[in-house]
């Protein structure tokens, strides 16, 4: 993992801010009527007239254009093995995003183009073309499908947002014109399908590919993409493959027009950026914003006061995957001002989502409720400065603890989650700062997540002398104290996971854990205890996501452990045999504590974690287990639950 952020072409114009803003500029002509056929004109005598050519030349890119959408057909016909050529190709099937595969700024049910549409591209009517969600308010004036009156693409027969051998996207059409114009326009739009420009104001497209050669084609273009990313510039390499023959690599950039400001600036304000809300609301930061507070250049992010933070550790939110935070709508505060603020966010929680795929639950896992909630609220609370006093610093952001409740069952797949956060306050300690904050989260401007959280900027020194929970002490787990040891039944969670039928198993990158140690009627309360230990691996996948050049295992993915011990458990007890296709979900009305006094470390070699099952409650169509929990690194008790709960209830159970 480099340390060091390295662009590809321009660096940002640190000077664009001394530049006027962008000016206003009035929204793209409407698109062009569909022609109407013509009839054959009447000859007036030897020789053709005007009418006569203009016939013929309409006639002729007419039947050129049935020819290459004919070829396109054809090619994506007989792609399908097995499928013979009367069959018409369907539609490829819904696929699951890896985690860490790019997220665009905006979706669309379109995925198939025809001349109209790609000329609506080229008149800079994206928004009319692929949706409302594309919209920018005019901004962008200059950016353009680079079709022109005469563009290459006659019509595009398939986007796929999955496809393609490295799963990047790929889009299928037909051309006649110049082979590598061709190539370059299906790379523009694929661009302007996954929003790449919707995080800049005022940008234009720059093209890498290679010289013509003057070669023709009237047949297809497959243009399969390798890479797509927002850093350090939104923009996507593809490798096209034309008339079945001839591959070449091409890529293309979005970059901001000279003068013209990309991110805020000192302050953290400015010229409006480009990018609107889920609500139509002009936002101060964007997903471009994020991704390089992530892993990027955080003067960019930020403003300029944050630059020397770029490329050291220092306060980030995740990457890939965990990035649970797309946009900084509003902030009610001024930087500088560590007393109070309000401010709005907003994450999209697309139905693909790894995460959606990889849990046990029926809609969102508990570790993402937490997630999205606190990077909301941490990101506001670095954007205000705190660390800025002391620029040359090493200081690493970490979350204490919190409450939070469940208020209302709701399934967030492909919803906004609007996030609402204030800071409570900011006190200074030696060696280390501390932020309060409260927060809420709503989906239709209905809340559905509420809580308080606190975090505390450390330095190096600070975080190395961490005493854990117990000041200091090594204390033993419940299991271990016992003078004579209980009996134990063991959980394989390996082994269910193996079953590709068993249902309600977190898999992927939420396989957390892999057996557990069931003492029945044991632990505190005489209700149960349980008791795992996991292997920490310095290349699990989590290291690389949280936080760039500062690995520590997340917070959430620690109680998200437990709740899955706790999920098993409530599985094998019997206590949910009644309950007809049982569903997990997050237990509503049901207050959860957390309180965090040290990290998990790719050097650290296990994580072991008990759970004091407390009480198990049924109601109709519902089966309820709380329960209070710990966790420990080699030595050192640093991790601690109450409240924790999970539940089952059938499908449509009131």
């Amino acid at each position: 993992m480099t340390s060091v952020l390295e662009f590809v072409g321009e660096p940002f114009d640190a000077a664009a801010w001394t530049a006027a803003p962008p000016p206003e500029v009035a929204a793209p002509p409407a698109a062009p009527p569909a022609a109407s056929p013509l009839p054959a004109p009447q000859r007036d005598g030897p020789g053709p007239t005007a009418l006569t050519t203009l016939w013929e030349s309409v006639a002729q890119a007419h039947r050129s254009a049935l020819r290459a959408q004919e070829a396109l057909q054809r090619r994506m016909v007989t792609a399908r093995p097995g499928v013979g050529a009367a069959e018409p190709p369907a539609p490829p099937a819904v696929r699951t995003a890896p985690e860490g595969a790019f997220k665009p700024l905006a979706r669309t049910t379109v995925t198939a183009l025809d001349t109209a549409a790609l000329a609506r591209l080229a008149a800079g009517d994206v928004a009319g073309v692929f949706g409302s969600a594309y919209d920018q308010d005019g901004a962008n004036p200059a950016l353009r499908f680079a079709g022109g009156d005469r563009p290459v693409l006659n019509a595009v027969g398939r986007i796929e947002l999955r496809g393609g051998a490295a799963g990047a996207g790929r889009v299928l059409a037909a051309a006649e014109g110049d082979a590598v114009a061709a190539a370059v326009q299906a790379t523009q739009v694929f661009a302007l399908f996954t929003g790449l420009h919707l995080c800049l104001a005022d940008a234009e497209f720059v093209v890498t590919a290679p010289p013509s050669d003057g070669a023709r084609i009237a047949g297809t273009v497959d243009l399969e993409v390798t890479a797509v990313d927002l850093v350090p510039r939104p923009g996507l390499t593809a490798r096209a493959t034309v008339d079945g023959v001839g591959a070449f690599e091409v890529s293309v950039e979005v970059r901001e027009r000279p003068g013209t400001p990309a991110g805020p600036g000192a302050g953290g304000r400015g010229p409006w950026l480009g990018r609107l809300s889920a609500a139509g609301e002009r936002t101060l930061l964007s997903e471009l914003h994020m991704a390089h507070l992530a892993r990027g250049d955080q003067g960019l992010a930020m403003g300029p006061e944050f630059a020397t933070n770029t490329g050291r550790k220092a306060t980030r939110l995740p990457t890939g995957g965990l990035l649970l935070v797309d946009r900084v709508v509003h902030v009610d505060g001024e930087r500088g001002r560590l007393d109070s603020a309000r401010y709005e966010t907003e994450y999209d929680s697309p139905a693909d989502s790894w995460y959606y795929a990889d849990t046990a639950n029926a809609s969102m896992p508990h570790c993402v409720y937490m997630e999205t909630s606190l990077q909301a609220a941490l990101l506001i609370g670095y954007y205000l400065g705190p660390t800025l006093a002391a620029p040359d610093a090493t200081v690493s952001l970490r979350n204490l603890g919190g409450t939070a409740t469940v208020l209302r069952e709701v399934d967030l797949r492909d919803a906004t989650i609007r996030q609402s956060s204030e800071l409570l306050s900011t006190t200074p300690l030696p060696g280390s700062m501390l932020q309060e904050f409260r927060y809420s989260l709503a989906v239709d401007g209905e809340p559905f997540y509420r809580g308080e959280t606190m975090f505390g900027y450390f330095g190096d020194a600070a975080l190395a002398n961490q005493t854990g929970l117990d000041s200091g002490r090594t204390l033993p787990t419940w299991l271990d104290a016992q003078e004579v040891r209980p009996r134990t039944r063991r959980l394989d969670l390996t082994a269910r996971r193996a079953d590709p039928a068993a249902s309600r198993c977190s898999r992927g990158k939420l396989a957390l854990l892999d057996e557990i140690e069931v003492v029945d009627g044991g632990g505190r309360h005489g209700a149960g205890y349980l008791h795992a230990v996991r292997a920490i691996d310095p290349a699990d996948w989590f290291f690389a996501r949280h936080f760039h050049l500062d690995p520590v295992i997340p917070g959430s993915l620690g109680v998200e452990s437990v709740i899955q011990a706790m999920q098993e458990w409530l599985l094998d007890s019997g206590h949910a045999d009644h309950l007809r296709d049982p569903q997990f979900v997050v237990p509503v009305g049901e207050p959860f504590a957390w309180k965090y006094r040290g990290q998990f470390l790719p050097v650290d070699a296990t994580s072991t974690l008990e759970v004091h099952l407390r009480d198990v409650v049924a109601t109709p169509g519902r089966v309820r287990v709380s329960a209070d929990a710990s966790m420990w690194k080699p030595g050192l008790r640093i991790y601690e639950l109450t409240g924790v709960a999970v539940e089952l209830r059938e499908a449509g159970a009131p």
